[in-house]
C-alpha cells in the first residue's frame, strides 16, 4: 500500500527546483526551514481520489544579512480542520515553517505556522495576496515577490462541498531598524 503512494507522489509535477513533496497524501507532516531561514515558495497539487487532499512542499532561504539572527521561534495559532481560519505570527514574527494533520472525517487538515522572531524588528507595507490557489482543486503556488518580502500568515477558506481550501498569504516587508511594537 505504501509503495502505491510514494509512486502517486513521485509522478506528480513539481517544478520547485525538484524540491521533494513534504507529505504523502492523508499524511500529517512537520516542516522546519533552517535556523536563519523563512519560507519564500509554497506550492501544492490537489487529489481527488486521495481523500481530496493536497501534496505540499516548501522553499526557504536565508534572510537578508541587515536582518540579524532569529532571537526566538515557537508554534503559533492552530486552526480547526473543516473551519476557515486565519493566523499572522504573533510576536511580528515571520512564517519558518508548516505542520498539518489531515483529518479523514472533514477530508481537511488543521494547520499551525512556526514563527521566529528577528531581534525587535516590525513589519510594514503588508498586503495580502490573491486566493491561491485561484480556483478550488487547481495547483496553488505562491513565490514571494522580491526578496526583501516575508510571509507573516495566512486568511484560507474552506469548500464544505469541494473539500479544498484557498488562502491569501500576508506579505510583509521588516524594518531596518528596532521599533518599540510588541505586536503589529
Amino acid at each position: 500500500r505504501l509503495s502505491a503512494h510514494l509512486l502517486l507522489v513521485c509522478a506528480q509535477p513539481n517544478y520547485i527546483y525538484e524540491e521533494p513533496w513534504v507529505n504523502l497524501l492523508r499524511q500529517g507532516f512537520n516542516f522546519q526551514c533552517p535556523h536563519g531561514e523563512v519560507l519564500v515558495a509554497i506550492r501544492s497539487y490537489f487529489s481527488e481520489k486521495e481523500g481530496s487532499d493536497r501534496l505540499w512542499t516548501f522553499e526557504c532561504q536565508r534572510t537578508p544579512y541587515g536582518l540579524g539572527e532569529p532571537t526566538e521561534c515557537w508554534w503559533d495559532d492552530i486552526n480547526r480542520a473543516g473551519m476557515e481560519w486565519s493566523s499572522t505570527c504573533s510576536n511580528n514574527g515571520l512564517v519558518a515553517g508548516v505542520q498539518s494533520q489531515y483529518f479523514d472525517a472533514v477530508l481537511d487538515r488543521e494547520w499551525q505556522f512556526y514563527c521566529c522572531r528577528y531581534s525587535r524588528r516590525c513589519p510594514y507595507s503588508c498586503w495580502k495576496t490573491q486566493d491561491i490557489p485561484e480556483y478550488y482543486r487547481e495547483e496553488g503556488e505562491l513565490v514571494i515577490p522580491s526578496y526583501g518580502y516575508f510571509i507573516r500568515g495566512a486568511q484560507t477558506t474552506f469548500s464544505g462541498v469541494l473539500r479544498d481550501r484557498q488562502w491569501k498569504y500576508i506579505l510583509c516587508r521588516m524594518t531596518e531598524f528596532d521599533c518599540d511594537f510588541e505586536n503589529f
